[in-house]
């Protein structure tokens, strides 16, 4: 396996580097109510390469003049980009041809025409090469995919729920931020964009058997984004879970580990976090339920229902 490369690896800011690739398409609304008439939009994903912060956009054609039109949304909320890697759609290979020929037709001298963005392509048929972008892709498109097919949003509703559910992406937790037994805080995406966890308002659980469609515009929106969460938080503790094949036990928990738990009842962008402080091995002397130490207070849970974070 080959090294990461230095924009994996070096932080210097956020999006600095970074992957981009298109989900769906999704369908959205040209108006509220009857008659209405569906348009065909994508998702333009961003990811970071170094802090694996997301940020996304909706875009209405597959084209170099909407692609640009989304960079320039993204760079003015998230600052200049220098390298952007992506696959060879016609929309990125045609946004790098018009502003490397601008730059080349400006007058600008020196350094400054020099700036412009550099865009790296992975080779055809190669996605795995382009595995952030993916990745980030999957993530988002694998649940409201299925969510979407309940109701058709408007382009603000959608630019809202798509805005809500990047705040979903990046409030996962990733990595503890000290050792420290009562230390309960880890570091997330958000850290590095705005220094601190993602809140959101407080807002009442929906039911998840209600009829959407009998529900007003902006608890649909609610609805869809308290349906991600959902989904998605119980999926990430599974990602941190993933296993190989083995022959012989490893990876056990320790005593003082930051773990995250699986809890299907909590609001958005609220992750519940323990430390391990005691461990029950079974009668063959394999442990396999742990004391977790929580701020609320003490929980017993098996491993199933928990996971380490990453230690970096």
């Amino acid at each position: 396996m080959g090294q990461l490369p230095k924009s994996r690896t070096q932080l210097e800011f956020p999006f600095l580097d970074c992957n981009c690739d298109y989900a769906g398409p999704v369908m959205i609304a040209d108006r509220i109510g009857r008659g209405c008439k569906l348009i065909k939009s994508y998702v333009a994903i961003f990811i970071c390469n170094s802090t694996k912060a997301c940020h996304i956009e909706l875009v209405t054609a597959l084209s170099s003049k909407a692609f640009i039109a989304a960079l320039n949304r993204m760079i003015a909320r998230r600052g200049k980009i220098r390298r952007i890697t992506s696959d060879r759609g016609t929309c990125f290979t045609g946004a790098s041809t018009e502003l490397a020929q601008l730059l080349v037709q400006s007058d600008l001298q020196g350094q400054i025409a020099q700036e412009g963005i550099e865009f790296k392509f992975v080779p055809s048929y190669t996605p795995h090469f382009n595995g952030l972008a993916e990745a980030a892709v999957r993530s988002t498109k694998h649940h409201l995919k299925r969510l979407l097919q309940l109701t058709h949003f408007t382009y603000e509703e959608m630019t809202t729920c798509l805005a809500q559910i990047e705040a979903v992406l990046n409030s996962r937790p990733l990595t503890p931020f000290s050792s420290d037994p009562t230390d309960f805080s880890v570091l997330t995406p958000a850290h590095f964009l705005i220094g601190r966890p993602l809140t959101t308002l407080p807002h009442p659980d929906i039911l998840i058997d209600v009829n959407i469609n009998r529900l007003d515009r902006f608890k649909r929106i609610e609805t869809i984004k308290q349906h991600f969460w959902r989904r998605f938080s119980v999926e990430y503790v599974g990602l941190l879970q993933t296993k190989t094949k083995w022959t012989a036990s490893k990876g056990d928990l320790n005593l003082g580990a930051l773990v995250l738990i699986k809890d299907k009842t909590l609001p958005p962008l609220l992750w519940r976090l323990g430390r391990i402080t005691q461990l029950y091995p079974g009668n063959d002397g394999v442990v396999r339920v742990a004391e977790v130490q929580t701020q609320t207070g003490l929980i017993r849970r098996a491993f199933n229902n928990i996971c380490p974070l990453p230690q970096f």
